[in-house]
């Protein structure tokens, strides 16, 4: 089973393992053997199974409440990221070919939320399968001193005058349709009639355009030339925002956008259920971006004012955020100090709380508004046996602050969960005991 969204019937994926994004290692081919087959067709077949269960129907429902803020029941969603290398490692993959094991990566981790994890993420019977591409971004790049095995690094920018600012270029993106159209047809081979293969465009993360400024013309300058030298400043998310704007049109004018109103990820931690999107009858015309969700940050700036941010972010941001149907702000950045700007975001639905973040203010400012999407400290996760008895209290403390609200617990941002699995287990246990302690 194929969906082609897409009037031209042509579609591209941005990677050849679809969801699977934290698997690493090189696809040679699009190539599956028959003993690779057999092992994704029983790990499809219990995909399923599970996705048929009535419980992920009402976590679908619950989401789709959530989403449009008609529910006080708080979701809890785990994405553990990195954490994700010790759930779901190496030699538990039996697939040899490079494709099949990133594809084998993608049902595990349906099946862990499944079996193991348990929190509010419905597993659907779908492997999305995304476009091939190559993204030349700005035409320019930092060279990079240090990194080596994940150990901290710095940079050289490549702007480091005004004059050079004209060597940023309008993003490109390169299509392999015909490698993509290769990857579609192996996946609805390889899976037929047992999960839907589903052919989608992902582009983009968010616009906050602040992480290319910083890799620009480096973060310590991003600093300083905002009292020094804001024309400098202001010349660069010119050329930025105007870039992420012709990509859009892009995307726009070659019908390369798919809805993310369902179970995809959007934000910095949700999911995209909604009958909000889209605003309007589509009958077979293409998407565009006032049909999807949205997402801004702009975490490199947390040390300037909330003036300097308004001038020299927010201003740019939102001309984009304008082409969105619903928008989400914030990543791991506090914004409690910044909602009086934020608050302006056109169409604005979920707002991230984080941890470094005053979770009364923002309570108080988002009410039942907004979508309050909590972000724990992922720290608590990062040891070898987590402090339930200190989770739990953690947990219990934000969901009395936060009475209410449209509250959703998103834990991320992890860099290891300590080697241990059962810590995000139990964590997801924790959290979800209290929400019932309190709710039900």
């Amino acid at each position: 089973m194929v969906s082609i969204n897409n009037s031209t019937g042509i579609w591209t994926g941005t990677n050849l393992m679809g969801e699977a994004g934290y698997c690493t290692g090189k696809i040679n081919e699009v190539y599956c053997s028959n003993n690779d087959r057999s092992i994704l067709k029983k790990l499809a077949y219990e995909v399923s199974e599970l996705a048929s269960r009535k419980s992920e129907f009402e976590k679908r429902k619950l989401w789709y409440e959530h989403n449009e803020l008609k529910t006080k029941y708080p979701v809890i969603f785990c994405d553990p990221e990195n954490g994700w290398n010790e759930l779901i490692t190496e030699d538990m993959l039996n697939c040899k070919g490079s494709l099949a094991k990133r594809w084998e990566y993608v049902l595990r981790k349906k099946i862990f939320y499944g079996n193991k994890m348990k929190d509010d993420t419905p597993i659907e019977r779908i492997l999305d399968i995304n476009y091939v591409y190559a993204d030349k971004e700005w035409g320019i790049m930092e060279s990079y001193n240090g990194g080596k095995n994940g150990g901290s690094y710095t940079w050289n920018s490549p702007i480091q005058t005004i004059e050079d600012i004209k060597k940023i270029k309008v993003p490109k993106l390169n299509i392999d349709y015909k490698t993509t159209l290769e990857t579609l047809s192996l996946a609805s081979d390889v899976f037929r009639d047992i999960i839907h293969i589903r052919l989608v465009g992902v582009w983009w993360w968010g616009f906050g355009m602040t992480f290319d400024l910083a890799r620009l013309i480096g973060l310590e300058n991003m600093m300083i030339y905002m009292h020094d030298n804001p024309e400098f400043i202001h010349k660069v998310m010119r050329k930025l925002t105007d870039g992420y704007m012709a990509k859009l049109d892009f995307l726009e004018n070659n019908n390369l956008l798919t809805l993310n109103n369902d179970h995809s990820y959007i934000g910095t931690g949700a999911f995209g259920y909604t009958k909000d999107l889209p605003k309007r009858n589509l009958n077979g015309l293409p998407v565009k971006t006032k049909d999807m969700w949205g997402n801004s940050e702009s975490q490199e700036t947390i040390g300037i004012s909330p003036k300097m941010f308004e001038e020299f972010v927010f201003k740019y941001q939102s001309e984009i955020q304008k082409r969105f149907g619903l928008n989400c702000y914030g990543c791991c950045e506090p914004l409690d100090k910044r909602w009086h700007i934020i608050k302006n975001v056109p169409n604005l639905r979920r707002v991230s709380v984080s941890a470094w973040a005053d979770r009364k203010k923002m309570a108080e400012n988002l009410q039942d508004k907004y979508i309050y999407s909590w972000k724990p400290r992922p720290a608590d996760l990062a040891v070898p046996n987590i402090d339930k008895d200190y989770i739990r209290k953690y947990i219990r403390e934000t969901l009395e602050i936060t009475k209410g609200c449209i509250l959703e617990i998103v834990m991320k941002d992890n860099h290891t969960i300590g080697k241990n699995p059962r810590n995000i287990i139990d964590w997801v246990k924790i959290a979800t005991e209290e929400v019932n302690r309190i709710y039900d």
